[in-house]
Order: C-alpha cells, then sequence, then structure tokens
C-alpha cells in the first residue's frame, strides 16, 4: 500500500468535510410528476444531499436529423425522445418543491440559452454543466452573467478545453467533476490520480461524475483523492426504460455508495494525515491491489480510450438549421450550436459563431449538417 501512497504524492491535502452527493435523476422521471416524486423521495433516502434534473428542450440539444439511440426497449429517434421529455417551467417549479419537502438540494442542467433563463427565473442558486457543454461559448458566457455557482463535468476533454471553459466562468464558483463520458464507463479508464492534479493545475475543487457500474469502487477511491463531490446517475429500477436507466444506481446500490462515501468521510475527518493510505489499503484488500491500480491511473489527462472517437460529435459545434443553399447570408437563425451525434458531421466550434454572422456560403449545406470553413472557401 506504500507504493500506491508513494505514487500519489505527498503535497496533496485531502480537503476536509463530508462529501457532497448527488443522485442525477436526469430524465428518469419520464415527464411524470409523480414518478419524480418517488425518485426524490428515495434519492433523499438512500442519502444524496442533491437531486439532480435535466431542462430538456430538444433543439437545444440536437436537431432532427441527428439519428436513433439504442434503449432497453429498442431503437429510437434522439430527437423525438427528447421532445417527449420536454414540459413547462412549472413541472421544474415543482420538482425544485419537491426536493424542498424532501430537504435535498433541486440542481438542474440547461443544455441552452432558453432552459438557462427557465432556470435563472425559477431562483436556482447555481446550475450543472454537463460535459458536451464545456466548449458551448454562448451558454457559459449567460451563465457566467447570471452570477451563479457552477458545477462542471469534464468528459470527452481535454485541458484546453477545461481552461477554455473558466476562462469564461468564474472559476471562484466553480467544482471541477472529472468523468469519463461513456454509458457506463470502463473503471480503468477512471484515471483517478487526475483529481489532486485537476486541484493544482486551476485552482478550484474536484469531484467525480462516476459511470461505471460498481456502486462504491470509482466514489469512494475518488473521495480518498480528494474529490468534494460524487454524482451518480439514480433510477429506481436499472430494468427502467429511461434514458440513463440501464447503468444508473437503483436505491439499495446508491444507499451503498453514500454510506461508503460517508465512513471514508469520516476516516479522512479523524485522521487527516495517515487517512487515505488507510482507505486505499482497504481497497487494495478488498478489490485487489492491480484492480485499484488500474483505476489509480497515471494522473495525465487524457480522452479516454472509450470516448476518444466522439470528441468531435458529442461536444457542441454550428449546425445548419435547415438546407442552405450557396450564397446564403449566415444570420443567427441560420444556425444552432448543437451536438453532432453519431449521424451528422460535426462544425466548427461554437466560439467562432459571432465571426460566421454576415459570411455567405459558397457552397450549399444540408438541414443538420455542421458549417465548416470549407463552406465559405472557394477552390480553383
Amino acid at each position: 500500500m506504500l507504493a500506491l501512497q508513494a505514487a500519489l504524492g505527498s503535497g496533496y491535502d485531502q480537503t476536509m468535510g463530508d462529501t457532497y452527493i448527488v443522485a442525477e435523476i436526469g430524465t428518469s422521471h419520464g415527464g411524470d410528476i409523480n414518478r419524480a416524486a418517488e425518485l426524490i423521495a428515495a434519492a433523499a433516502e438512500s442519502g444524496a444531499d442533491c437531486a439532480k434534473f435535466q431542462y430538456v428542450i430538444a433543439d437545444e440539444i440536437v436537431h432532427p436529423n441527428c439519428g436513433n439511440v439504442e434503449l432497453p426497449g429498442g431503437s429510437v429517434p434522439l430527437f423525438e425522445r427528447f421532445r417527449e421529455l420536454e414540459r413547462e417551467p412549472a413541472f421544474y417549479l415543482e420538482l425544485q418543491a419537491l426536493c424542498d419537502r424532501n430537504n435535498i438540494e433541486f440542481l438542474c442542467t440547461p443544455f441552452g440559452l432558453r432552459s438557462l433563463a427557465a432556470l435563472i427565473r425559477l431562483g436556482v442558486p447555481r446550475l450543472k454543466i454537463a460535459s458536451p457543454e464545456i466548449n458551448h461559448t454562448q451558454l457559459l458566457e449567460a451563465a457566467r452573467q447570471s452570477g451563479l455557482a457552477f458545477i462542471l463535468s469534464t468528459g470527452v476533454s481535454r485541458l484546453s478545453d477545461i481552461e477554455y471553459a473558466l476562462s469564461i466562468l468564474d472559476r471562484g464558483k466553480v467544482t471541477l467533476l472529472h468523468c469519463v463520458t461513456t454509458y457506463p464507463a470502463p473503471e480503468e479508464e477512471y484515471n483517478l490520480k487526475l483529481l489532486p492534479h485537476l486541484n493544482a493545475i486551476f485552482g478550484v475543487p474536484v469531484g467525480i461524475s462516476d459511470h461505471t457500474t460498481d456502486p462504491a469502487l470509482v466514489p469512494g477511491l475518488a473521495v480518498a483523492l480528494g474529490a468534494v463531490t460524487v454524482e451518480k446517475h439514480f433510477t429506481l429500477s436499472c430494468t427502467d426504460s429511461g434514458l440513463d436507466d440501464s447503468f444508473a444506481l437503483d436505491p439499495t446500490m446508491f444507499t451503498h455508495m453514500s454510506a461508503t462515501v460517508r465512513r471514508i468521510d469520516a476516516i479522512l475527518s479523524l485522521d487527516p494525515g495517515g487517512g487515505r493510505t488507510k482507505v486505499l489499503g482497504e481497497f487494495a484488500a478488498e478489490y485487489g491491489h492491480e484492480r485499484v491500480q488500474s483505476i489509480l491511473g497515471d494522473g495525465v489527462k487524457r480522452l479516454a480510450a472509450s470516448e476518444a472517437e466522439n470528441y468531435a460529435t458529442t461536444r457542441r459545434s454550428l449546425h445548419a438549421v435547415t438546407d442552405l443553399a450557396s450564397g446564403t447570408a449566415i444570420s443567427r437563425d441560420a444556425v444552432a450550436v448543437l451536438r453532432s451525434e453519431r449521424n451528422l458531421a460535426p462544425g466548427l466550434d461554437p466560439r467562432y459563431l459571432e465571426e460566421l454572422l454576415g459570411a455567405r456560403l459558397t457552397t450549399s449545406v444540408a438541414a443538420g449538417d455542421g458549417v465548416t470553413w470549407s463552406h465559405f472557401i472557394e477552390r480553383d
């Protein structure tokens, strides 16, 4: 175990205090407020400090031509699935009230400017920004102007992407969550030694958004390495038909995770100097030294192997809203900042939107396809 401790380094001090546990309910309520009430109550009983949701407006996320997604019930059009999950602001107000009644914080992810504005009107104290929006320039700028605090996930990103997002946001109000944007994610790709490095590089609190299947292993190791926040998907049953249910934790598994995290909190609080060594030793004894070492990784920030091929399509880029003919002058209504997903060619990074306004296409762009520099350049 001393070898593990030495590999982690001696200069990093674990942040004391209880870890903030987030139950990522997302859209597992299926738009049903009664089911949402069950989920919120179960999350609170399972040890969560926070129930997190997603404010879905389909055309803020993907284009109708984005293709299908595989769910337990079969293949369904992703855009239509998101459309089915759209709800009026009153629905989110009721979610907020249900969280208040269960003494659990309400947290929600906006995916665009309209959902962000709706959450600001609800009076939320902070926002969660998902990994694919880490380069959504317009969303980040509007979020900063809100003055709220942020939890920012960093899956399918490079260090330069994180630096870019933090150059827009007020980093004094940001907690970074390290994650692997694969569902479920291979535990050996989590590279948890990165946590103290992110803290040192960016000077902000760090945490983990865990998509692996074991309820305790990655979250527990992450807390030992300095995670102050742990987020895990939550569902009433892993056999339900929600977008995330198949890899989420049910109440029994989530309770196990919460108990593990609280026990590690206590160990670290009672023994700040040797607590981390003790926790790592216990995990190595239970799960095996090699397995633990593979999860700790080398601490170098890189795209995980399972998410690397999705780097361009998962993140945001500029897409044609409708068919655009050659000679069309780009207006704000002509393009949208969207995820490409699997069937559409990605476009330019959202940071270039202002530069494109007024520029005329030299070739046509099909509805949904990404808009690139080649659409504005004539070649002999």
